[in-house]
């Protein structure tokens, strides 16, 4: 009896939630009929808006950030989540007009000799749902607004409960700068973020685990909602034997060690020329003891962001050297990471010889474990990556431009830097998106905008009675006929 009462009150409480948020979208969708055309001056008041809330509150929102990964540097969090938020939101207040323009596209003869126009126009979708990570709290909550709103929506935002003082500034923030039917924040634990993606939205973004993007969308397919999906996997950085070792590690190192490896285009792995492994190993260690000369206590070091992903971390380390790996701790100052089991500051660990087998080999990352993987010839580096799911972002370093176009080729990622990491997603006239496992649909400047835009088409008839000139009119008869051959013959 004691189960199917708590089957019963957990059932009795979704209902409640479900009717609440479906409360919120009905107000938000009534609102947008009420104001529909959605002008250029609203967009940019809302874009505006959401700009001055980050700049004014920014060191508040970086408070937060360090309160929820207890001890995050708070000039990266400005660095990482708040000026690209901001860049993002400018850059659409200042193209937003130009992107609302109609398209005229040109008709097959002789429709556009015979007086008809065609042309398309970009009009908001509705209402979008939007579910940010906890990794980036709020660059990936407030960069996607930026093409959501300069598109003229409509938001309800379902940040993650892993970062719960963030996610409860964002709330606060939010209600004081824009009205609930503009943009509402749902907090709340993986029980909500169920029924949140389970809403009839006119459109979805997710960005988080690959795992719970499958949840969400197959949730969206109920109904029928079209979704964007920033996800995951394992970007490999492939070194060729033509690139700077040391230059390479550094570039590397930063992109791997900012937050503490907890980004989903975090360089995952990398392909190394096999007498390369140890010269590599060498210089990443350099370059993170020259970064991090002590790791415990550094400011600039982030924490795992709580005891489970630590643990997760854990696992897959006594996994891979159960297994044969060689595993290099980079600890400098040779700190003591067993004393305080409550800190979850984990080092730097390169990993070697590691196989297919190991489960760091087999997930994403998300932290500070970098393994290695030795290659004889580039062809075998990209036979690697296109033997596994797709990824979000690849990375390339070397002089060899010939071998570059190669990879560039002959792999499919969502984004590629060349000679970095990471920097190909900090520019807003570059669609960020990935592909298949690592995600569907882009967003980021113009191509965020027509994400979130649907583009109807619009053709106006000559006066000109076309049916009748070229013999669509029944009875069919000849003049048609030469239509179609002429048709078939010009295509």
């Amino acid at each position: 009896m004691e189960g199917g009462a708590r089957a019963v009150n957990a059932a009795q409480e979704t209902a409640v939630l479900r009717t609440a948020m479906e409360t919120v979208l009905a107000a938000q969708r009534k609102a947008v009929l009420a104001e529909s055309p959605v002008s250029a001056a609203v967009r940019i008041d809302r874009l505006e808006r959401a700009r001055a809330l980050l700049v004014t509150h920014r060191d508040s929102l970086a408070d937060a950030m360090a309160e929820d990964f207890r001890g995050r540097p708070r000039l990266m969090s400005q660095f990482s989540d708040i000026a690209p938020s901001v860049k993002a939101l400018a850059f659409a207040k200042k193209h937003v007009r130009r992107w609302m323009r109609p398209e005229r596209r040109r008709l097959e003869f002789p429709l556009g000799l015979l007086g008809a126009k065609a042309w398309i126009e970009y009009q908001p979708k509705g209402v979008v749902g939007l579910i940010s990570p906890w990794n980036f709290p709020v660059n990936l909550t407030f960069a996607p607004l930026a093409g959501i709103l300069a598109a003229g929506n409509r938001v309800m935002i379902k940040p993650s409960e892993i970062t719960p003082a963030t996610s409860d500034t964002m709330a606060r923030l939010i209600r004081e700068y824009f009205d609930e039917t503009e943009i509402t924040v749902i907090t709340g634990g993986p029980e909500v973020g169920q029924v949140f993606s389970a809403l009839p939205f006119d459109h979805l973004l997710f960005t988080g685990a690959t795992a719970i993007g499958r949840h969400v969308m197959r949730a969206a397919a109920d109904n029928l909602t079209p979704v964007t999906l920033e996800l995951g996997g394992k970007s490999p950085v492939i070194v060729s034997r033509s690139a700077d070792l040391a230059e390479t590690a550094r570039r590397v190192i930063i992109g791997k060690m900012m937050n503490a490896g907890q980004i989903c285009l975090a360089p995952d792995y990398m392909l190394v020329p096999e007498e390369a492994v140890a010269p590599a190993v060498e210089a990443l260690e350099a370059a993170a003891t020259a970064f991090y000369p002590t790791v415990k206590a550094n400011p600039d070091y982030t924490p795992i962001v709580n005891a489970r992903h630590k643990a997760r971390l854990l696992a897959h380390i006594e996994d891979a050297t159960r297994k044969g790996a060689r595993i290099t701790v980079v600890n400098p100052a040779g700190e003591d990471f067993t004393a305080d089991e409550n800190s979850t500051v984990l080092p730097l660990h390169i990993l070697r010889d590691v196989d297919d087998g190991m489960t760091v080999m087999q997930e994403e990352i998300f932290g500070p474990l970098l393994p290695i993987v030795s290659y004889r010839a580039i062809e075998d580096a990209i036979a690697y990556v296109n033997a596994r799911p797709r990824p979000l972002g690849l990375y390339y370093f070397g002089r060899d431009r010939e071998e570059e176009r190669r990879v560039l080729d002959r792999t499919v990622s969502g984004g590629v830097t060349l000679g970095d990491v990471l920097w190909h997603v900090a520019h807003e006239d570059l669609p960020f998106g990935g592909i298949g496992p690592s995600g569907m649909g882009v967003y980021h400047g113009r191509e965020g905008f027509r994400t979130f835009s649907h583009a109807k088409s619009i053709y106006r008839q000559s006066r000109i009675n076309i049916g009748r000139l070229i013999g669509a009119e029944p009875p069919y008869g000849e003049r048609l006929r030469r239509i179609v051959e002429l048709q078939i013959r010009k295509s």
